[in-house]
């Protein structure tokens, strides 16, 4: 009994000691922060006073590590990791050649991205105890979503698994929606993207709005992200905004796993991707383009995220399942259309191929002549490389559901072991190119997807009530005009009640109004929730 409860026992020991943890060094952060900065600030100005030569000693030892840990590594497991490598500096230079700024690039969030996405990986897939976590936790999600197949067979019979993609796979996503509610409603969802994204503002060195709504899209797509930071958006500079795309465009939703697990791709690799792509895409964001204004957002605003208006936690899983709406029928109508429109692409195709005596003209071959470059430089073996070119055609052109079902099949006809080639034609790939097109394809980066989420950054950084109050509020205060309107008292409330304040000058004023115009509300209302002599003149 004793050697059957260790397996299981284990996980459960190390989650409950890293949440008593991180629940501990919150609260101890929190009433010694003033005091630890200033035991560490001899510390740190000792720091910055020998940084112009100490950094040259640290990048040159990262370096020398690389080479050092390339060398074993290629004599272990042969040359082709030498072409992963040698692909990850050609795309660096592709980057760096097409930047916006390329003489305004700053250094440190593209090699800390990349070191991190470099570190996470290794202790994910190259370490025992990682690989053997991620496989482990890969498997509890799986059994996890397996628990839709309740709602699912009292909705739609016994027999609701003939009809497996709407019944069983769409479903999924309900349940996993209605859950990522309830934890949004209970604060945890918030708690772990905080760490993330502190995380990431350190070791990568992008700004606060970026680091959050990157961690944010571990979990979520690249239209709910940005809504963690709604007020932010509004106040963030092109490059920001470029790198909040980015990373939604680098990343899959938690609600997708499911049908992508249901396809029979590894639960372990696509958990594994989507963390790892998230620093990865901060360092190709500020690389492609760099900053060159001055953030206006701190990190306490960025920290502060939107919490969701449900009331009780039944409500907030209501309100998930039934936001999980429109993503269910956007994939349902995208998948009918886009599988209908690459039949007729692939027949017109044909037709005008047969004018020249090549009727096999598809666009899967146009997609393996154009990506295959791009596959091979990711360590795909030349052979494999094409048929991974076609995969990318799918998922940028079309979908990655598209893209997820083709690769399933591949997969599908390795296990069963049959020919190879069969009249010429290769009929499925190496383990190895599988698990790189896995990684390649776990992502939101396709045409569609470009369009809903330019549609969500518009509604956000131009929100009309918020700017209806910035100009009420200016001109009221500005003015020796009457200040007891009704739109004046009305954009007051609003202001005071999204306001934070935590004591005399620790005031974090509400959708970045003035702290004028936030002096002014309180005397007008003089709410009983807030001492206006708290408020500071200035920020």
């Amino acid at each position: 009994m004793l050697v059957l409860m260790v397996p299981i026992s284990l996980p459960l020991f190390m989650i409950t000691m890293a949440a008593i943890l991180f629940v501990v060094w919150d609260h101890f952060m929190a009433k010694y922060d003033h005091r630890i900065k200033e035991l560490l600030s001899p510390g740190r100005r000792l720091l910055d006073s020998h940084w112009s030569w100490l950094k040259w000693v640290i990048w040159s030892s990262l370096i020398l590590g690389v080479v050092l840990w390339l060398i074993f590594d290629t004599a272990k497991l042969g040359q082709q990791q030498l072409v992963s490598f040698s692909g990850l500096i050609v795309y660096v230079i592709l980057l760096f050649l097409f930047s916006k700024h390329p003489s305004k690039v700053r250094w440190r969030p593209v090699f800390g991205g990349i070191g991190l996405q470099f570190l996470l990986g290794l202790i994910m897939l190259r370490t025992g105890p990682g690989l053997r976590a991620f496989q482990w936790l890969g498997k509890q999600v799986q059994t996890f979503l397996e628990h839709t197949d309740a709602g699912a067979s009292f909705v739609f019979g016994e027999n609701y698994t003939d009809h497996y993609l709407a019944f069983k796979f769409l479903p999924m996503l309900v349940f996993f929606s209605a859950v990522m509610s309830m934890l949004f409603y209970l604060g945890l969802m918030q708690w772990i993207i905080r760490k993330i994204g502190w995380l990431m503002l350190v070791t990568v060195g992008s700004s606060p709005v970026e680091s959050v709504v990157a961690a944010g899209n571990i979990f979520f797509g690249e239209m709910e992200s940005p809504l963690l930071v709604r007020p932010c958006i509004q106040h963030a500079t092109r490059s920001e905004l470029h790198a909040i795309m980015t990373a939604g465009f680098a990343t899959i939703a938690g609600d997708v796993l499911g049908p992508y697990i249901s396809f029979g791709i590894s639960p372990a690799h696509l958990l594994t991707a989507s963390v790892m792509s998230a620093p990865a895409s901060l360092a190709v964001a500020k690389l492609f383009w760099p900053e060159t204004e001055t953030p206006k957002v701190t990190l306490k605003n960025a920290m502060k995220m939107e919490m969701g208006d449900s009331r009780n936690l039944l409500e907030a899983a209501s309100q998930g399942a039934s936001a999980s709406i429109s993503v269910v029928a956007h994939i349902a109508v995208n998948l009918i259309a886009f599988l209908a429109l690459l039949s007729f692409v692939n027949a017109a195709l044909s037709w005008l191929g047969s004018m020249f005596d090549y009727p096999q003209l598809s666009f899967e071959i146009i997609c393996s002549y154009i990506f295959m470059p791009f596959s091979f430089m990711m360590g795909v073996d030349w052979q494999d490389s094409f048929m991974v070119a076609k995969l990318i055609g799918y998922k940028t052109f079309f979908d990655e559901f598209v893209a997820y079902e083709r690769l399933s099949e591949l997969v599908d006809l390795r296990k069963q072991a049959g020919p190879k080639f069969v009249d010429g034609v290769q009929q499925y790939m190496s383990i190895r190119s599988e698990t790189i097109a896995t990684y390649a394809l776990c992502g939101f980066s396709s045409i569609s997807s470009l369009g809903l989420v330019i549609r969500t950054l518009s509604i956000l950084s131009s929100t009309p009530v918020d700017i209806t109050c910035h100009h009420i509020l200016e001109n009221a205060f500005a003015s020796g005009l009457s200040q007891n309107t009704t739109d004046v008292v009305s954009c007051c409330q609003s202001l005071l009640s999204s306001t934070v304040a935590k004591g005399p000058g620790e005031i974090i004023a509400g959708g970045y109004h003035s702290m004028s115009s936030l002096k002014n509300c309180c005397e007008l209302l003089k709410p009983s929730t807030l001492n206006c002599t708290w408020i500071p003149d200035e920020l």
